[in-house]
């Protein structure tokens, strides 16, 4: 049985006698719309377009296979797919088979996916032959021969290679319903196991792997369902991947009131804008990179965005000239929140909320769940003060699966977990947040937090994105330097960005002291600024063009006429 880790009888006789937690699977969920909205579209992508009835039918062929396959339960099976609809019908289908499923960046490569495989212990991985001119087969063929305990390799789409099982097989197999119910009611997953692990998508070193139990996910969705008002009438676009976006209203909140849900398979401003339109979606998934390329497209005038009634960004904090902009050029309300893998829970502003609320903070905790902010002793900071964001309650994950010792180390014994997000509390109690612990700049003694300058150089016209960051410096230990990718057809100077950061009036000592211009701003994990790639960019670049100043012999000045 995949029993959570921190999960006591205690904890869970608590949160369900207070109605946060009860029996109720995502696979009942789906059964339930089968027979209650039989022919009402449900799930889309770029190849299919099923009903509640076609998902419920698929998510069993999915669980029968999983069982005629050979896997036992809470056996571990890895999905790097696409946004395609069979990573969410594998998601149900895995509740009801009792298996364990994890989603990989379809970014992933041989280093990743090698350490993936072999931390989880994975028995089973689903991918593509071939996607984007990648070879994943291989890379997976190439990997197992170190990994005795990858059992099965199966694939998706037409061409699944010599002894590899096809999904499309499995999906084509019919359902013997009576047979297969009997074997699932020994099987299946109750609500106080979990069946989702998922990746952390930091940006430093390798992911830990987290337990999301069944009970904690379905209470996520009821209260972003209820914040957000969403009906049966309303069509949510999951824009990000499905591995580590924004996707708690698409894949837990929409069904839980028979909502459509609508895939894109991979981001691209056009398609997005297209897939808008066409579906006519009310309610926008998306992380804050994706809203603004689709903002700054300039075909954005030629589509029909009327539809959308709320933009929902998540990742990371959402520009406020970038909210601004959706809400009084193209319609709807833009609201943002707030998560993390380890933590589980979520952070959210209102629709109902004013603006200044939406778009300049993350909101506050869903019912159940609660944070605080601390220092660096673990010691509640007073309001309006930076602190760590620490977190627990009744949407919260349950620890790191095949990892007690880190789970002991993360959690506090009253169950608080750290993020590693600094923020602070507005008079509302909105959280704030003004960065990553690990990315303050302690420029001669004093802290920068890079958050609060990207968030300024963010509303210069002519800047699409900004990351600060730290490097070295031999009398003030750190300085700041600012990436900017710009609009097109703009340019900056250095000066130019110093007098449009004095005359927001902040600090003198915040002020970068270098510049460097980009083409876009990297991330990592589709979500999140990768600040150690530009930090290695920004040394590799230095380490250049001091090499060049001392010549081929290394002597100062050398090649210099």
């Amino acid at each position: 049985m995949a029993k959570p880790t921190r999960f006591t009888p205690e904890l869970v006789e608590e949160y369900t006698r207070k109605g946060y937690w009860n029996t109720t699977t995502l696979s009942d969920i789906c059964a339930r719309n089968a027979r209650e909205y039989p022919d009402k579209e449900a799930l889309v992508d770029s190849r299919k377009r099923l009903t509640w009835a076609q998902v419920d039918d698929q998510v069993d062929r999915l669980a029968q296979g999983l069982v005629e396959t050979g896997f036992n339960k809470d056996d571990l099976i890895v999905t790097q797919l696409p946004n395609y609809a069979e990573l969410y019908l594998w998601r149900i289908a895995s509740e009801r088979a009792g298996t364990l499923w994890l989603p990989a960046l379809r970014s992933w490569r041989h280093t990743e996916m090698g350490y993936l495989l072999k931390t989880v212990k994975a028995a089973g991985i689903v991918i593509l032959s071939r996607f984007k001119g990648f070879d994943f087969l291989s890379m997976i063929k190439e990997l197992q021969l170190d990994l005795p305990h990858l059992r099965q390799i199966l694939v998706a789409g037409d061409d699944n290679g010599r002894d590899n099982k096809s999904l499309k097989e499995i999906l084509e197999k019919p359902v013997d319903k009576q047979a297969l119910e009997k074997v699932l009611q020994r099987r299946k997953a109750a609500a106080t196991e979990f069946s989702l692990v998922l990746p952390t998508t930091g940006t430093t070193g390798l992911p830990k792997f987290v337990e999301h139990p069944i009970c904690t996910r379905m209470n996520l969705g009821r209260a972003y369902a209820k914040i957000f008002r969403l009906t049966g009438d309303d069509i949510v676009g999951a824009l990000s991947p499905t591995s580590g976006g924004p996707n708690v209203v698409a894949y837990l909140a929409a069904p839980q009131v028979g909502a459509k849900i609508v895939m894109l398979e991979t981001f691209d401003a056009v398609e997005a804008l297209r897939l808008i339109e066409r579906e006519k979606i009310t309610v926008v998934c998306a992380v804050p990179a994706q809203l603004a390329m689709m903002l700054q497209h300039p075909d954005i005038f030629h589509y029909d965005l009327s539809s959308v009634r709320l933009w929902h960004s998540a990742g990371a904090a959402l520009p406020y000239n970038i909210g601004v902009e959706l809400e009084d050029k193209i319609g709807g309300t833009v609201v943002q929140s707030m998560g993390a893998a380890d933590w589980g829970s979520g952070i959210v502003a209102s629709p109902e909320d004013a603006r200044q609320v939406r778009l300049q903070t993350a909101g506050k905790p869903i019912p159940g769940s609660e944070i605080k902010l601390v220092n660096s002793e673990g010691m509640e900071v007073p309001a309006g003060e930076t602190g760590e964001i620490t977190g627990r309650g009744a949407g919260c994950a349950s620890g790191y699966y095949l990892d007690e010792r880190a789970t002991l180390h993360a959690w506090a014994e009253d169950g608080w977990i750290r993020f590693g997000d600094l923020g602070k509390l507005d008079a509302g109690g909105n959280l704030i947040v003004v960065g990553r612990k690990k990315d303050i700049i302690i420029r001669g003694g004093q802290n920068i937090y890079p958050g609060e300058v990207e968030s300024l150089l963010i509303e210069h016209p002519g800047v699409a994105g900004a990351a600060v960051v730290g490097i070295p410096d031999p009398v003030m230990g750190e300085r700041a330097c600012a990436f900017l990718a710009l609009k097109k057809g703009q340019s900056i100077t250095f000066d130019e960005v110093k007098t449009f950061l004095k005359s927001k009036n902040i600090a003198s000592y915040k002020l970068p002291e270098k510049i460097e211009i980009i083409n876009e701003i990297p991330l990592a994990g589709d979500q999140k600024t990768d600040k150690k790639l530009l930090r290695k960019r920004f040394l590799e670049s230095e380490a250049g063009r001091q090499q060049a100043q001392a010549g081929p012999a290394g002597r100062p000045g050398g090649g210099q006429v």
